[in-house]
């Protein structure tokens, strides 16, 4: 494959995990970071040690914090910022002189969320803001470091544009990371914020002390939510049967390194959200996702008993057992 540059918007430790396995398939990648202190200790160091510590830069990887610099030189640009900065970020872009060449060029999304404020998916806030382009997004279940280190990991690629999926597809796919390609980007995209919420549930259930039972539980009724809230946004039903859904799913909740699991975990254990993101270098989407969740939920009157505990749980202090038990005590039904 000819070799592309391609710019990842975004050095936390997804973004950062791609930029270096396309490296690694000779591609040149430019890796933009917010903070010009952060990128001088990567180029320093070879690596980024605040995000993805021990995972060696390859010599295609070029650290920069000139927004213009990473954008004007690539074919591919890769959203890689949290979800509660794109706003910011997508802002900073139409700023650029850059700006205008997006049209010529593909647009990834590898963010995972849902914003707050306008409670619109990634995609929409990114259409939004930046105008229709060549766009697809990226999710699956995939934890960080185990693609960094070349664990076999699948995702999947999806947009409405046939050639910008096949595209996307072959750029990614390897030996080690199998990409598969979808048109349904509201269910890809969906999975993978949703899906944090979820894992939020799983994890207080470890806080806890509970068995796979509970997780198990927590995990199976909380795809059924998510799939009501997904269709309501224009999802397909099936997807979140697949990798983007019930394969991301899995992965979130009983993987040690999920950050929204462990942060799960701490507030079942008795700690508060504040103590719990004070000590976090990386983000944890479910937090953000959650509070969008409830806001969706409620505007259209959407039964979502597991998100809406979290949403308890994270906002209003609310016991974790005592969450637990609200849910064991609703009125029974038909599955």
């Amino acid at each position: 494959m000819t070799p592309e540059t391609i710019a990842f918007i975004g050095d936390g430790s997804w973004g950062t995990t791609l930029a270096v396995y396309l490296a690694q398939k000779k591609h040149p990648v430019f890796l933009w970071g917010a903070f010009p202190e952060n990128i001088a200790a990567m180029k320093q160091q070879g690596e980024n040690k605040k995000f993805l510590p021990g995972i060696r830069f390859p010599k295609d990887l070029h650290a920069t914090s000139d927004l213009e610099e990473a954008i004007r030189n690539s074919s591919i640009v890769v959203l890689s910022t949290p979800s509660q900065y794109l706003d910011q970020v997508l802002k900073r872009i139409k700023k650029t002189h850059t700006y205008n060449s997006l049209k010529s060029k593909t647009l990834l999304s590898i963010v995972k969320g849902i914003d707050t404020r306008k409670l619109l998916c990634m995609s929409d806030l990114i259409q939004q803001e930046l105008g229709k382009l060549r766009f697809a997004v990226l999710s699956g279940p995939t934890i960080a470091r185990e693609v960094a280190l070349g664990v076999p990991s699948t995702a999947v690629v999806a947009s409405t544009n046939h050639q910008a999926a096949k595209h996307i597809q072959k750029l990614f796919n390897s030996q080690t990371f199998r990409i598969y390609r979808s048109s349904d980007v509201a269910g890809v995209e969906l999975g993978g914020s949703l899906k944090n919420v979820i894992a939020i549930a799983c994890g207080v259930c470890d806080g806890l002390g509970y068995g796979t039972n509970t997780k198990s539980a927590i995990l199976t009724r909380g795809l059924v939510e998510m799939i009501r809230l997904g269709t309501h946004l224009g999802a397909r039903a099936k997807t979140f049967y697949g990798l983007a859904g019930m394969g991301d799913l899995a992965t979130t909740c009983f993987n040690p390194l999920s950050r929204n699991r462990s942060v799960g975990q701490a507030l079942g254990e008795g700690k508060t959200i504040t103590q719990v993101l004070k000590h976090m270098n990386m983000v944890a989407e479910g937090v953000e996702t959650s509070k969008a969740v409830e806001k969706i939920s409620r505007r259209s009157h959407i039964d979502m008993p597991i998100c809406h505990e979290v949403y308890q749980i994270i906002t209003r202090n609310k016991s974790p057992k005592k969450a637990v038990s609200d849910l064991m005590s609703r009125k029974t039904k038909a599955e």
